[in-house]
């Protein structure tokens, strides 16, 4: 067991001096050697892994004064954590206070707790979480929800009441249900969360909402229209102008958008006209706003499949008037994005709250909607916040130097690292069992929360050398994606070059060059695939630096006269000879158009075909906004912005991303 720990460290140690040269290894309190104790981590882990929850009595002895002594008790508690009583959490949160896997043993609990309506337990143990993710922090105010403490609960009402995205946490859904019954949650609250419910479809939500309003919508009439909207729809003429008629029309209305949004829009239209025929109009205003409301962001939803259409910001301008929740109002702002329809930009964004519309993406194109509709006065409004933006030299930052005429010409320096702060990072015990798990090649789901919990520590002490100092140890062995993860959580310290690592250097310039590619587009996909591990593999089957899918690897192999041979696929040198030739490929195809190029590479050709506008061309950053994948639309943002910066340090030139995105051809 010793040897192998000796055989890690020398390796960290020969891995600095002949890469970096011994001076880039600055640091003169190196953390991170595991000792003896230490070393029992792994065959820990993997008996836990096991069940083999007996055998952790005798690990946590053996382990007892190392950096990772928790380790065995945490697993030990976990193993059937719903059964564990608060006071045996509480103990080890005492005893291994402020460390990630106290914090995780407790917020986990708070979970399991609150899924079983342990409410009073969740409220016992709540204080000891310090970092809530989104499905904590429902679990937390579950528990003040239906403890008598409305007002605590309520503190979550922002983030649960409206949220209509599809994707939501369990625990979220359920506080949002639960807090219907907030003595603080006001009707107008009631009838704002029962529009949304309406659209997607929650029958509970809505039966108990409207019972709330005084409206009586039951289960069986719900489930008739689910089952035939048409059938509802057909007989408009016949409604009566009811609270509960109108609600059951938007339901029916968004149960058929759902199914067909063009066959929903021609129903509206048509109902609409027959409604003026009426003696006493079904549509009052809110009804009314609600359906267009209803019938634009359904457009928006089937955008993947049926390309963009003005019709979604028609119908989304026509419900102005009612509250728009936050995805509402991003589905606004990016269908008025892609049409370049500017006042409607500036609508949407002005329907966001004070903190998302201060967020660097919403400046941005408030500014840009300024420079191309406003008045002198917002024109010069646009510039202050298109200078202010272009203070930093992230993805914004870049695009508004270009609208200000200044270019990207060198990547700041890192703050100096002071003695003191390597000091300090010797003494950081969450930074040390990171580091030690780094050096037992330790699974990294284990590996990669203590460094971003020693990460967030240090932030939230305003220690920023102790974060250099760390990122820098890390980058001088070799562990590019925790330095890389260090300089992107921490906005307060500037991306240096420290940001943006160029290992393998001679193989990328030369193959990039090989293919007729840029070297520095060829690191920013890398840079985003990988974050520079080798043997990274995606839930998909991608594997390598470059991330390459295996009928990409066989296509390319047969583009090159080769045989395909999986093992070396993977490996350094043929991975990126394969991804840029696969770039340089796609980009032929592209007709060098870089931006639809990057996506390609994210989401497959076809998709990046499919989101080019249909007539004219396309301003590139208007593209990006509008890719209807949130994951491919946030790829190629990163890719670009890394590119701009690779392109600086690997000599390319003052650097502007306007002119590397280019524009975008119609079909």
């Amino acid at each position: 067991m010793k040897k192998g720990i000796k055989f890690k460290t020398s390796f960290l140690a020969f891995s600095c001096i002949t890469l970096f040269t011994q001076s880039a290894c600055g640091n003169p309190y190196p953390i991170g050697t595991p000792t003896q104790a230490d070393s029992y981590f792994n065959q820990a882990e993997r008996d836990a892994s096991r069940g083999n929850i007996g055998k952790m009595y005798d690990y946590q002895e053996k382990m007892e004064g190392s950096s990772l002594e928790m380790y065995p008790e945490y697993w030990r508690l976990n193993q059937n954590l719903s059964t564990q009583t608060p006071q045996a959490i509480i103990d080890f949160v005492k005893r291994y206070e402020g460390s990630a896997i106290a914090e995780k043993l407790v917020a986990d609990y708070a979970e399991a707790k609150a899924r079983t309506n342990d409410y009073a337990t969740v409220r016992q143990i709540a204080h000891l979480i310090t970092n809530a993710d989104a499905s904590e922090a429902c679990a937390i105010a579950l528990g003040f929800n239906n403890t008598g403490d409305a007002m605590r609960a309520f503190i979550e009402k922002p983030n649960v009441w409206l949220n209509t995205f599809g994707k939501q946490p369990e625990l979220c859904l359920k506080l949002a249900s639960d807090m219907n019954k907030n003595p603080l949650i006001s009707t107008d609250d009631r009838e704002q969360r029962l529009y949304r419910m309406l659209r997607v479809d929650r029958s509970q939500d809505i039966i108990q909402l409207s019972g709330q309003l005084g409206v009586y919508l039951d289960q069986a009439q719900l489930s008739m229209i689910s089952a035939n909207p048409n059938n509802f729809l057909a007989s408009f003429n016949a409604l009566q102008p009811t609270a509960s008629n109108r609600y059951l029309y938007l339901y029916a209305l968004a149960r058929l958008a759902k199914k067909s949004v063009g066959e929903a829009g021609m129903q509206f239209n048509y109902d609409l006209n027959q409604d003026n025929l009426r003696s006493e109009p079904f549509f009052d205003e809110k009804t009314r706003r609600y359906a267009y409301r209803t019938l634009g962001v359904a457009r928006m939803n089937v955008n993947t499949d049926q390309g963009f259409s003005i019709e979604a910001v028609d119908w989304l301008q026509k419900s102005v008037g009612e509250p728009f929740n936050f995805e509402e109002a991003e589905d606004y702002a990016q269908a008025g994005i892609r049409f370049g329809r500017w006042q409607d930009v500036i609508t949407a964004i002005g329907a966001m709250d004070h903190n998302t519309q201060s967020e660097r993406i919403w400046q941005y194109w408030l500014a840009k909607a300024y420079q191309n509709s406003g008045d002198n006065s917002q024109k010069k409004q646009a510039r202050q916040i298109f200078v202010k933006l272009a203070e930093k030299n992230d993805y914004y930052g870049l695009l508004a130097k270009d609208q200000i005429g200044q270019r990207l010409t060198q990547l700041p320096s890192n703050p100096p690292i002071s003695n003191d702060d390597y000091q300090r990072l010797n003494q950081d015990e969450n930074f040390r069992r990171a580091f030690v798990l780094y050096g037992l090649s330790a699974n990294p789901a284990y590996t990669n929360r203590e460094w971003n919990w020693a990460v967030k520590k240090a932030r939230d002490k305003g220690d920023k050398g102790v974060i250099v100092a760390a990122a820098q140890q890390a980058h001088d062995i070799g562990w590019y994606d925790r330095s890389i993860y260090a300089f992107e959580s921490s906005p307060e310290i500037a991306n240096s070059a420290t940001a943006y690592p160029m290992p393998f250097k001679n193989s990328v310039v030369q193959y990039s060059r090989q293919a007729g590619i840029s070297p520095a587009w060829a690191y920013g996909i890398t840079r985003q695939e990988s974050r520079f591990n080798v043997g990274a593999k995606s839930h998909v089957g991608a594997g390598g630096l470059m991330q390459i899918m295996p009928d990409t690897a066989k296509y390319v192999a047969r583009k090159l006269g080769e045989p395909y041979d999986a093992k070396l696929v993977t490996t350094g040198d043929t991975n990126i000879r394969y991804g840029t030739f696969y770039m340089s490929d796609v980009l032929n195809k592209f007709g060098g158009q870089m931006t639809m190029t990057t996506a390609g590479y994210n989401a497959g050709p076809n998709r990046a075909t499919a989101w080019q506008p249909t007539y004219g061309t396309l301003p590139a950053d208007q593209y990006v906004e509008s890719i209807p994948f949130p994951e491919t639309r946030h790829y190629v943002k990163a890719v670009m912005e890394n590119t701009v910066n690779y392109g600086v340090l690997l000599g390319e030139g003052g650097q502007s991303i306007s002119e590397r995105m280019g524009t975008i051809p119609a079909k």
